[in-house]
């Protein structure tokens, strides 16, 4: 049994906190009994990715049973206690679940957003590091959504199954939506190795996955995972859209085509499913889980806000967003 050894390889720490954990899971070294880090930084975003990782394929060397560790639990509370005492803080909540959604299924006129950014003036270089951070939650598309299935019931649960079942490819390995981000990948000449780009990726991006993480893995929070899941799903089709033509544009490669094709047609439908099936039914049997809702919605327009930040400002400044460089082949040359 070698499972522990198919993972991706443990990244450098980015501080106290990560470090430690990275030394531990190595078997090495006592953990921290507090945590002071910035709830949103490198060192406290890539600490916690560590932890949730565990939950997912893990790290190559890392021992199956450090998934359950006490001390590493320990640990990961203290920092999603952090973490979400921020988020509720700092989220701009919407005042009901039906003004959150609606502001979701108002397209803006004069878009600013990363997509239209690639649509409009994005180079290839802009796609490919687009395309390298997306990839910790691409490569495990739709896993962390499925934390919530044993936390649904009756109508919710059946839709959210049936969305599910699309994005795991219909029974179809090669249909599956983590493989077909593998194959745009290769189209745009990335290392489609799981996780490869941890260590490149800034801490907005890991702070947008975690998210998934951190409702996924918490029962008490499988209201907002559903409006987590609604924003992905409702705001995915016009996005996919515009960076499809942004692949057709750069002649990034018709499995990059593919890829965001592909979401256009199937979120269009899932959007549609989301809202009227999996929030109508948990809403039929848990009214009370509408401000639950409406806090995943907000918690993730408020994190994909400070991503899409960090992304303009530096490639509008000419720079990488990436932490490290891709390879030379894939450096950008503008």
């Amino acid at each position: 049994m070698n499972d522990h050894l198919r993972g991706p390889q443990l990244p450098p720490g980015r501080g106290q906190l990560s470090e430690a954990a990275a030394a531990y899971l190595r078997g090495a070294g006592r953990l921290p009994r507090t945590v002071t880090a910035d709830p949103y930084g490198d060192d406290l975003q890539l600490a916690l990715y560590l932890c949730y990782e565990l939950h997912y394929r893990g790290f190559a060397g890392v021992e199956p049973r450090y998934e359950w560790d006490p001390e590493l639990l320990r640990l990961r509370g203290a920092m999603e206690d952090r973490f979400l005492t921020a988020l509720r803080a700092d989220t701009p909540g919407h005042d009901s679940l039906d003004d959150a959604l609606g502001a979701l299924l108002v397209e803006p006129a004069e878009g600013t957003g990363v997509t239209h950014f690639l649509c409009g003036e994005g180079e290839l270089w802009h796609l490919r590091e687009y395309a390298a951070q997306r990839s910790l939650y691409h490569l495990k598309e739709a896993d962390p959504h499925a934390w919530v299935l044993p936390r649904l019931w009756g109508r919710a649960k059946a839709a959210m199954a049936a969305v599910e079942y699309d994005e795991f490819g219909g029974g179809r390995a090669e249909r599956v939506h983590a493989r077909l981000f593998a194959d745009l990948m290769a189209d745009l000449g990335l290392d489609t190795g799981y996780g490869h780009y941890l260590d490149a990726g800034c801490a907005e991006m890991l702070a947008v996955v975690n998210l998934m993480s951190l409702f996924g893995l918490h029962r008490e929070l499988r209201a907002a995972l559903v409006g987590h899941f609604a924003d992905v799903e409702i705001t995915s089709s016009p996005g996919s859209r515009r960076l499809a033509e942004a692949m057709r544009r750069t002649g990034a490669g018709p499995a990059a085509e593919f890829f965001y094709d592909e979401h256009v047609e199937a979120d269009a439908v899932h959007e549609q499913v989301v809202r009227h099936e999996v929030i109508g039914g948990l809403l039929e049997e848990e009214p009370e889980s509408a401000g639950d809702i409406t806090f995943g919605i907000d918690a993730t327009e408020f994190l994909e806000g400070r991503l899409a930040r960090r992304l303009l400002t530096e490639w509008r400044a000419g720079r990488s967003s990436l932490r490290a460089p891709l390879a030379p082949e894939m450096a950008h040359t503008s």
